[in-house]
């Protein structure tokens, strides 16, 4: 959502009882067992069939037939998907708490807007026409505009409303722009309806390679916090209490939402939904302690973004269905009942 949400009360984060925290990791070891199932069936599955004999010699014996490279490309794919769909889930939880609106998602603060003007700017500009330029040009915008957000927002003395106002600001004058390039440029717009809808059938293993130190940075630095944004979730005056710095914490939660945002949708192009649902999904059985919504957010987003993209394989066989379109469609239903739900808690 644009707005942020009105405040509701906020629950205490305390210690859970031995027993709740014993369930707690149960489920995320069964999500773990998920996650591992949906990726060896994103290799095993796909638009071209391929019997189990031939998915298991590309696994293990690559002699550069077609059925070992159909199988290459899919691990490139459902690597890219769990690195993906983890940075998008991490950053959806921190975006969540940083703003205090459960409705949150990364293109609330204008990430999304930034990689894609930046990405039809190379296309335009500069004659920039593969996916490997495409990654840094998009990733050097989602960082302008997150710097440009915080700045815009107060910076140190940013707060939820004006993080959210800025960022809705901004995303509002690069789609304008964005869409004026691409009106008058037909290659431009050619070559960008593909990226701009999100898949992950581009996946290489260089593009892993470039924006997997990024990645792996972000989630470091996301699932760090989750002690100060902890303390953040119980309001400014309590957090102050117990000694969180509230304005550091905010950069950082800034910082690590724009690079795992910035890198995912360099990689994949934006990818919606995937941010806003699981995270509030994973909160209402988490409850509100985000040193358990972000290890749950990181392995269940790639569970969601692998199945998208499995689905969107099998759909229109042998042609594909890109996963931004399918988490689309999966979203959309999903976004309007979860609205709905939570209207209808506050009346």
């Amino acid at each position: 959502m644009l707005v942020e949400s009105p405040p509701e009360p906020r629950a205490e984060i305390t210690s859970a009882p031995p027993k709740r925290r014993a369930v707690r990791a149960l489920g995320l070891l069964l999500a773990v067992v998920l996650l591992a199932l949906v990726a060896a069936a994103s290799i095993a599955i796909g638009a071209k069939a391929l019997s189990p004999d031939q998915v298991l010699h590309g696994l293990f014996h690559d002699t550069g037939t077609y059925g070992d490279t159909v199988v290459g490309s899919r691990i490139s794919r459902t690597l890219l998907g769990l690195l993906a769909g983890a940075a998008l889930g991490l950053s959806g939880a921190v975006l969540q708490a940083v703003t205090r609106n459960p409705l949150a998602d990364p293109g609330l603060l204008g990430i999304n807007a930034g990689a894609s003007a930046a990405v039809v700017t190379a296309i335009t500009f500069f004659g920039v026409t593969s996916l490997t330029g495409y990654v840094w040009f998009a990733f050097a915008g989602a960082a302008v505009v997150g710097a440009l957000v915080w700045f815009l927002g107060g910076s140190r003395g940013a707060t939820p409303v004006r993080l959210a106002l800025a960022g809705t600001a901004i995303s509002a004058a690069l789609y304008g722009y964005l869409q004026a390039v691409m009106i008058s440029d037909d290659a431009a717009l050619g070559r960008m309806r593909f990226w701009t809808v999100g898949s992950l059938d581009s996946a290489t293993n260089g593009t892993i390679v470039q924006v997997l130190p990024f990645l792996a940075a972000g989630m470091v630095l996301a699932l760090a916090l989750a002690r100060p944004l902890n303390a953040m979730e119980m309001g400014d005056d309590t957090a102050r209490a117990l000694g969180a710095n509230l304005h550091r914490t905010r950069g950082l939660a800034m910082l690590a939402a724009t690079v795992l945002c910035g890198a995912a949708t360099a990689a994949c192009g934006p990818i919606v939904f995937v941010g806003l649902m699981v995270p509030h999904v994973v909160r209402s059985f988490t409850g509100p302690d985000l040193r358990w919504i972000l290890p749950y957010a990181a392995v269940l987003s790639p569970v969601l973004l692998l199945g998208a993209d499995i689905i969107g394989r099998l759909v229109v066989r042998p042609a594909e269905l890109q996963v931004g379109i399918v988490t689309a469609i999966i979203g959309g239903p999903l976004f309007i009942m979860l609205v709905r739900r939570r209207r209808t808690a506050q009346l």
